[in-house]
């Protein structure tokens, strides 16, 4: 099979539907964040994830802080975000660079994600509690949301260690607590690699079972070959277990490195199913081409 070359990819950028386009923003609405960010050697996801949105959020003075280092332990074969070598250490500073990261931007709500660290006997539940912690002893009318991985693997793998680390968030009281499906249940295994559709449903499950009134949120990203029967299971199969809050994507492929795109889901489609998941019951709904699960999530509470 001959490899694929740059110019294939050259070609589905050119070939990307016009509502898929849009402007970075200007150079100076970036360089206040980006300097913030760099000088305390922190990590977004709105940079590493190359989120089409980070020109908007910027300017607006907003980003989604990624915890735990820039290298995730597992390989989805989706994501941007750097995998396939040893993750850093902890930083143990990093909870107090966010949070004066925070004060400094002037943020009165706060998305704090984590690349996935099977590696860490707590898969970082506690990095997260700590800079929840730090940031509310700095900025306390600052609501903070949480992104979280599965907290499933390495020593302590199975239903009690993940219930134990979620629990442990849990009890932080977080705005929100997010955990993405990202795809349907057939289209797991290919795009998900090392997650489990049911494991992922188990997370926002065990968030409800600890405290119901905290609400839960999860994200689809739609371009991979699901159908449109599949994405209505899926709407269904998180409000079955509580899950409060829907955000919908366009996927858009990174790189060669990654799953090309199937199929570019139209506005109208999008509208089409944000429409279904408000009839289902979920009580916040984003559904649209360049949707992503932390854009605008200050505006759900």
């Amino acid at each position: 099979m001959t490899s694929p070359q740059p110019a294939q990819l050259k070609s589905e950028i050119t070939a990307m539907p016009s509502w898929l386009r849009r402007p970075i923003g200007k150079a100076s609405e970036l360089s206040t964040v980006q300097r913030i960010i760099k000088q305390r050697q922190i990590h977004t996801i709105c940079e590493e994830g190359r989120c089409p949105n980070r020109g908007e959020c910027y300017a607006q003075k907003t980003a989604t802080f990624l915890l735990l280092g820039p290298v995730c332990t597992r390989s989805c074969a989706f994501c941007q975000v750097d995998k396939g070598h040893t993750p850093m250490p902890i930083d143990l500073e990093e909870p107090r660079k966010v949070a004066e990261a925070v004060q400094l931007l002037g943020l009165r709500y706060v998305v704090l994600t984590s690349v996935a660290r099977d590696d860490l006997p707590d898969q970082g539940s506690g990095q997260f509690v700590k800079t929840i912690d730090t940031i509310r002893l700095l900025n306390p009318e600052t609501q903070i949301e949480v992104l979280t991985p599965d907290f499933w693997g390495g020593s302590g793998a199975g239903e009690s260690g993940q219930r134990q680390r979620i629990a442990t968030v849990v009890a932080a009281k977080p705005a929100c607590f997010n955990h993405n499906v990202e795809t349907v249940r057939r289209l797991t295994g290919p795009v998900r690699r090392g997650a489990k559709y049911d494991r992922s449903l188990r997370v926002l499950a065990v968030v409800k079972e600890i405290d119901t009134t905290i609400p839960t949120k999860s994200g689809l990203m739609l371009g991979h070959g699901e159908t449109r029967e599949e994405v209505m299971e899926t709407m269904a199969d998180l409000r079955a277990v509580g899950c409060d809050r829907l955000t919908i994507g366009q996927y858009m492929r990174p790189s060669l490195e990654h799953l090309p795109v199937q199929k570019y889901w139209t506005p109208e489609e999008f509208d089409e199913l944000g429409s279904v998941a408000w009839k289902m019951g979920f009580n916040h709904v984003r559904s649209g081409p360049l949707v992503r699960s932390s854009f605008h999530a200050g505006e759900e509470g």
